[in-house]
């Protein structure tokens, strides 16, 4: 098993179609120990024990900067350590640059881009503790093309925020042993939109991937567990796309 004993948190890890909670379900198939962090509408306690009594569910704002660091010394004193961070908590908007309001963009930059930093801030001392990791970060197409696809300025703004986010700490972190990555995922299959974009919608972006399809979540999952595994050991600061073909270069 790729993660055997090792104590992974997984942020917007509790929505039944999500990649979070993919990503929580490959990882305990590997013999992670998962902690899922989600808002309590999402009911994290509930996602983590489907996988089983030694995983944990935590109820979490990653905007809420007090919220992030104590609730990752929760996590450490319960599980002993951690040792991979995957940061996917996330929030769209399809709204046009002249209707966003001052509160809608702090909402999508506060969750994206900030609840990524804090919860990176939170975690890193105790990857560093057990003399090293991993973190990975979900971001999305969006911010390697403008959006154009659902999400507008704001939101590819913050997931292109992602991607140097991920290459700074990627630099400032390698020789403590912590390897940092991100991963740009294309248009997925699943609720995340809250049924903005339609059948529709997707029908035509599939239509447009080389692969002839849209992703899963448990595409995303596979990418995760290689950046977060042994398998990607010389592998820091990249951007893994994982798109169908939808966006190459």
């Amino acid at each position: 098993m790729l993660l055997h004993d090792r104590i992974a948190v997984i942020t917007g890890g509790a929505s039944e179609q999500g990649i979070g909670r993919a990503t929580a379900r490959l990882f305990a198939e590997h013999g992670a120990k998962v902690a899922i962090l989600d808002l309590e509408e999402q009911d994290p306690e509930a996602a983590a024990a489907e996988l089983g009594p030694e995983h944990g569910g935590y109820v979490c704002d990653v905007s809420d900067h007090t919220a992030c660091f104590d609730t990752v010394e929760r996590i450490a004193g319960h599980f002993g350590g951690i040792d991979i961070l995957i940061g996917n908590a996330g929030i769209v908007f399809g709204t046009s640059l002249l209707d966003i309001t001052p509160e809608e963009y702090d909402l999508v930059l506060d969750v994206n881009l900030r609840g990524n930093f804090q919860m990176a801030q939170a975690v890193v001392p105790h990857l560093e503790a057990r003399g090293g990791g991993a973190v990975v970060l979900v971001s999305s197409i969006a911010g390697q093309v403008g959006g154009g696809l659902f999400g507008r300025t704001h939101y590819a703004a913050a997931k292109s925020g992602i991607f140097g986010l991920a290459k700074a700490l990627a630099r400032e972190l390698a020789p403590k042993g912590i390897r940092v990555n991100a991963v740009a995922p294309g248009v997925i299959d699943n609720d995340f939109s809250k049924g903005r974009m339609t059948r529709g919608d997707k029908d035509r972006v599939a239509a447009n991937v080389p692969l002839g399809r849209l992703g899963s979540p448990e595409d995303i999952a596979d990418a995760c567990l290689y950046l977060a595994s042994d398998l990607s050991s010389y592998v820091t600061g990249t951007v893994l796309s994982v798109n169908g073909g939808l966006h190459m270069y």
